[in-house]
């Protein structure tokens, strides 16, 4: 793959397939060679989009197209099978979050690909908005001190169609959250879960959940999808250390720093032509970034797989911990 652009085939016609399919048939370093999905004439349009190739047979177009790297954008309640077919046809990969609803599926995943050594990652892509990266490496740097606090907060709305499960938000949209927490402030030790259906649907569609982290730091994390994505601070991040506080607006939005001694603050927003700097689904593209130049070189994924099963890991500790009414060490 040194001497050549990595070969991409997106499994995966829907939206995020399209963002994939968007980002690799625009990099330099990647061509986009084939889209494979499950409805016909909507694969035919986005590989007629893209002017590649379409299957409707995973097995087929790993055999035709021999791909150096596939990204899976499928349904995580229903792509366990696709993507073990990836797996044991022994291909670089990529999968959308979550990793899987199942924890055994996961497990199993993750498990058949270091059997083979397999370059498996996850996109956890809030990770690579402007503000997650400055904060990370505000970390780093030991600006904000000892941690002290985190504060992750995420409400939207459900959206159609939307997948049937009692505890579709915290395993679907809020595995970014819990693959955040960690993130920055390293492992979680033990989590106490509060949850309501009081939205209905027959799903816990808001709940908090309080962490403790194996630093001595402490967590809150409220989400709920029983709000309007289009609220100002939708989504907001606070990190707190004994000399610095850290804020993070809606993902993309905006990063601020302020040391806990100084009146004033440094903030960080994208300038007025910076659309791609304030755009989510470039959130996409600067995690390629980091994963096209490690997958050539041989190196592990930036985000690899394994960070999608700690996730739901915890998810399934939080559900034990509202069945229970206990703190669940994790």
């Amino acid at each position: 793959m040194a001497d050549h652009k990595v070969r991409v085939a997106v499994i995966g016609a829907g939206g995020w397939g399209h963002q994939h399919a968007r980002a690799f048939s625009t990099r330099n370093d990647t061509e986009l060679v084939a889209i494979c999905g499950r409805t016909e004439k909507r694969t035919r349009e986005r590989a007629e989009e893209f002017h590649v190739p379409y299957y409707l047979d995973i097995d087929e177009m790993l055999e035709k197209e021999k791909p150096d790297f596939v990204s899976v954008c499928l349904p995580a309640q229903h792509h366990f099978e696709e993507t073990m077919k990836v797996i044991r046809a022994g291909i670089p990969l990529m999968t959308e979050k979550p990793i899987a609803y199942d924890i055994e599926e996961a497990r199993t995943l993750v498990q058949s690909a270091k059997d083979k050594n397999l370059f498996f990652a996850i996109d956890f892509n809030q990770r690579y908005s402007v503000p997650c990266l400055k904060a990370k490496e505000a970390i780093e740097a030991g600006r904000l001190g000892t941690p002290v606090f985190m504060l992750w907060r995420f409400g939207h709305g459900w959206g159609e169609p939307f997948i049937d499960h009692k505890y579709l938000n915290l395993i679907e949209a809020q595995c970014h959250g819990l693959d955040m927490m960690e993130h920055m402030m390293g492992p979680i030790k033990s989590i106490g879960a509060t949850m309501t259906d009081n939205g209905g649907r027959n799903s816990f569609s808001t709940f908090s959940l309080s962490l403790q982290f194996e630093n001595g730091a402490v967590g809150s994390f409220l989400a709920t999808l029983d709000a309007n994505e289009n609220n100002k601070l939708s989504q907001l991040i606070e990190i707190g250390g004994v000399d610095g506080r850290i804020l993070i607006e809606d993902n993309v939005q905006s990063y601020t720093f302020q040391r806990t001694d100084d009146d004033m603050a440094e903030t960080w927003r994208a300038g007025f032509f910076g659309d791609k700097n304030r755009s989510f689904g470039h959130n996409l593209d600067r995690h390629l970034d980091a994963l096209i130049p490690a997958l050539v070189a041989g190196a592990e994924p930036p985000v690899p797989a394994v960070r999608g099963l700690r996730a739901l890991e915890l998810a399934y500790a939080a559900i034990e911990s509202r069945k229970t009414g206990k703190f669940i060490q994790v």
